[in-house]
């Protein structure tokens, strides 16, 4: 594995509560707007840290894999959207476009899994988490910024989890 950069995060998860939580703590400083994308294989935790962030975010809505939907929209009191798009069964860039995913952008936040699969319609300012299966209880995320909004996120993400 090569040497991460100092805005790159590395985070070993111990559980899927403590997956959970740091998700939820991700997910209270989001705003309308913000795009995650995660990467990692089947059972690696994304379905698990997503449902921190929808939790975190305000999410009065129970969260599911959207993999057969593609996308399931979550909901909050204020009438705000959290858009969780599976983006595994998507094959072509004309498939991802027809999913409107600038009207996401515009009402919510976005957060996609298999993202690397529709890479070229996502915007290129965005957070990334990369995440991996080490042990039955244990994971890896590497969170990897990218603009100056996603540094700001993932230093204040940080301080509030580790206080570094």
């Amino acid at each position: 594995m090569p040497i991460l950069d100092s805005e790159t995060l590395e985070i070993f998860s111990r559980s899927a509560d403590q997956t959970r939580r740091f998700g939820m703590r991700l997910g209270r400083m989001l705003q309308n707007g913000d795009v995650l994308c995660f990467s990692g294989d089947l059972g690696s935790g994304k379905t698990t840290f997503i449902q921190g962030i929808a939790q975190g975010w305000g999410s009065v809505d129970q969260v599911t894999s959207p993999t057969f939907v593609l996308v399931n929209e979550y909901y909050r009191m204020d009438g705000s959207t959290l858009f969780h798009m599976d983006a595994y069964r998507i094959d072509s860039t004309l498939e991802a476009e027809e999913l409107d995913i600038d009207r996401m952008l515009h009402q919510g936040v976005l957060v996609v899994e298999w993202a690397e699969r529709i890479d070229s319609v996502l915007p290129k300012e965005r957070l990334t988490i990369k995440m991996a299966w080490v042990a039955d209880e244990q994971r890896s995320l590497v969170m990897v910024p990218y603009g100056e909004r996603y540094q700001t996120l993932l230093h204040s993400f940080r301080h509030r989890s580790f206080g570094v």
